[in-house]
């Protein structure tokens, strides 16, 4: 992108026939706007490329009754961001990067009106939370079967009715990112202290052994901070060279509207780790070289074939569940050490996927679907006329 693309955005036709595309994200009073600068470079150069006019937008500067917004465009031989103004956008892509920002009140606001205003598409309205997820894929017959035990995690009392059915649990924040808060407890019957506590820290865990459950649930509280938690059965994951894996489906719309595999990572979890997650010691590698390790050749194939169609069932099933219009979704999907696929988690602000394959085809997909949905957005103006 170059500064004479970003002069040329103060001249846009207010008629243009291109299509418009803001990314959606808040204010920020340090540094214009929060959210991943270079994701939204990336997203501004491809939707360029697919002859899109494309800016970030805040949700403050995002005015639903002009006909012209202030965005934000990127001059790539700087690495600056300047502020112009843009046509009101077709289809905007919400972005806001964090939860506690998309809860303030005017955020919700601006987020409802967007979602009314006649001439305005938009997708991925907001995060999921953990216990929605598992509420709404436990509605369908077709994803049942995927969800490991689930509950919220309430009392004391609760916890032992979890234990005595899963001697292995995993608690995770309802609102939980990146593997942050995360622990596990192993029941062990057989030992002097015998609930072993693990608390996931920056890149490694801590270990906590406790001989009495009034004990484990004071130290569970402690850590938990009074964020909401759920209490979820532990899968024992199948592993490659002693260390544990999962995988990361993308699933996103294409120009027909529907949703397709856009691709599947795998992540290792890091020596001392409780997740698979890279910010907290995990690393990248290949599905089928991690997949083929444990389970051999023909039953890898047949493996990701049902991940494949596991994830897209998912997928539609939130959608449907959640009355939502969504574009997109990352999950991150476990494979046990009997080759059975196991849902834990999906998002609907996906972070960046490093496989290069996979990361130029989510961007790509965005605009493809932006491109269904002004097309369907024009034909209804049309019925309409």
């Amino acid at each position: 992108m170059n500064l004479k693309w970003i002069e040329e955005a103060d001249s846009f036709e207010l008629h243009s026939t291109k299509p418009v595309l803001a990314i959606l994200t808040v204010e920020d009073e340090l540094q214009l706007f929060r959210g991943n600068r270079s994701n939204f470079a990336d997203l501004l150069q491809t939707g360029k490329e697919l002859g899109f006019i494309t800016y970030v937008v805040t949700t403050r500067d995002m005015l639903l009754n002009k006909r012209r917004v202030k965005g934000y465009a990127y001059v790539e031989d700087t690495n600056t961001w300047h502020q112009r103004q843009f046509p009101l956008p077709d289809i905007i892509y919400n972005r806001i990067p964090y939860r506690e920002d998309e809860m303030q009140p005017t955020v919700r606001r601006k987020l409802a009106a967007i979602a009314q205003h006649p001439a305005i598409r938009l997708f991925n309205p907001k995060f999921f939370d953990k216990w929605s997820l598992f509420e709404w894929l436990k509605l369908s017959k077709s994803t049942q079967p995927f969800i490991p035990g689930t509950r919220k995690l309430m009392s004391a009392a609760g916890l032992k009715r979890m234990l005595a059915k899963y001697p292995y649990l995993y608690l995770k924040p309802i609102g939980g990112k990146a593997g942050m808060g995360i622990m596990t407890i192993r029941l062990q019957p057989e030992k002097p202290k015998p609930y072993r506590l693990r608390v996931q820290a920056k890149k490694k865990s801590v270990t906590y052994r406790c001989s009495t459950l009034s004990t484990l649930w004071t130290r569970i509280k402690k850590q938990s901070s009074g964020t909401a938690y759920i209490a979820q059965q532990g899968i024992e994951l199948a592993s490659f060279h002693d260390r544990r894996f999962d995988l990361r489906a993308l699933v996103q719309k294409n120009r027909l509207g529907q949703w397709d595999l856009t691709g599947i990572g795998a992540r290792v979890a890091g020596p001392d780790s409780i997740t698979t997650h890279v910010p907290r010691g995990g690393s990248i590698e290949e599905p089928e070289k991690l997949l083929v390790t444990a389970f051999g050749s023909e039953q890898a194939r047949r493996i990701l074939v049902r991940v494949k169609q596991t994830a897209l069932l998912i997928a539609k099933q939130i959608e449907r569940a959640s009355k939502s219009t969504l574009g997109e979704m990352s999950m991150d999907l476990g494979i046990d050490v009997g080759g059975n696929v196991w849902f834990f988690e999906a998002n609907s602000k996906p972070m960046k996927f490093d496989e290069p394959h996979i990361r130029k085809k989510s961007l790509e997909r965005i605009y493809h679907y932006g491109m269904y949905l002004n097309k369907r957005k024009r034909q209804a103006q049309a019925q309409e006329g």
